[in-house]
């Protein structure tokens, strides 16, 4: 039997352990002196050791992140072919959907508003607006609600919560390059017919900087949406806002005579990403070093600003 002395020392240890592990602060530093002590005798080192569900520190989190990259893989890959699974033109939407849309931008702005006159390619100046956007404009609408509709994973497994949205950026970039081929075999075989040169070269290198912006797009309207989830119901118009502020479908500069609202529209990074497209695939140009500064800065800062926030209310996601 076991003596009194050992079982009151035993209720002791359990009851310290559940006031450590339940306390706001994490893992072995929430110990008092005398149990960490005696753990440390009996396991070693336990300095390791933190709080399920707690926010690690950035650098663990990163390499945490890292740890799980064929998890993130995976994910995004099984996503992007099954999305359409159940359709019967399968993923031929992905190219069929964005499609549609040009068109029918095309028939609206170009033919019955004719606001294609004095314009050399609007076909290409569409196509590219409308393929291209939709990296970004996805990034935000679909991200203010990635944390609630991810609460079933988030409850039953501890990872990085920014896997999520890396993922999801993953999954459109992969949903998309079909897409991205097709606009370039359009822009390529539809009159004016624009020819490859070395200026296309710098179209991965514009797309990455889009790639970025998109996560740190993701990662911050992922935190706000966890905030505030009824703005998941305002997207659908900021969508829209943000197409018709970006010149996706039509060049807005020719209807803005306010400088100060034309340098407004000018700095919107989806508008820098948009002409920095058409620049390089219908002008065969460089884009201005500004564009690339701009682009750059907006890329950077939006991705440490959307990631530290969402770093932040880590231990919040998984809560009622």
């Amino acid at each position: 039997m076991t003596a009194p002395s050992q079982r009151s020392g035993s209720q002791g240890l359990r009851t310290q352990w559940r006031r450590a592990w339940s306390a706001r602060r994490s893992g072995a530093d929430a110990l008092s002196p005398a149990l960490r002590l005696r753990l440390e005798r009996e396991f070693g080192d336990i300095s390791y050791l933190r709080r399920v569900g707690t926010r690690p520190p950035l650098r663990e989190y990163f390499t945490e992140l890292w740890d799980r990259r064929h998890f993130v893989w995976a994910g995004a890959r099984g996503e992007a072919v099954t999305r359409y699974s159940n359709e019967r033109l399968g993923v031929a939407w992905y190219v069929l959907r964005p499609l549609l849309d040009a068109a029918f931008y095309w028939v609206i702005f170009g033919i019955v508003l004719q606001l294609s006159r004095g314009m050399e390619n609007f076909i290409a100046f569409i196509l590219i607006g409308v393929f291209m956007f939709q990296l970004s404009s996805r990034a935000i609408t679909s991200g203010v609600s990635l944390i609630r509709s991810s609460k079933a994973m988030i409850r039953a497994f501890a990872f990085p919560r920014a896997a999520l949205a890396v993922s999801m950026i993953l999954r459109d970039f992969l949903s998309s390059l079909p897409a991205i081929a097709v606009m370039f075999v359009m822009i390529m075989a539809i009159p004016p017919h624009e020819a490859p040169n070395v200026a296309w070269s710098l179209f991965p290198i514009v797309l990455v900087l889009q790639l970025a912006l998109s996560l740190g797009f993701a990662l911050f309207f992922g935190w706000l949406g966890a905030l505030m989830p009824d703005l998941a119901q305002a997207m659908s118009f900021v969508s829209r806002l943000l197409m018709y502020a970006s010149a996706v479908i039509f060049p807005i500069e020719r209807f803005l005579d306010d400088p100060a609202v034309l340098a407004i529209v000018q700095a919107n990074p989806i508008y820098i990403v948009l002409d920095m497209y058409r620049s390089v695939l219908i002008s065969g140009a460089v884009p201005p070093a500004e564009q690339w500064i701009s682009l750059s800065i907006w890329s950077l800062a939006t991705l440490a600003v959307g990631f530290i926030l969402f770093w932040r209310d880590e231990e919040r996601y998984g809560r009622e």
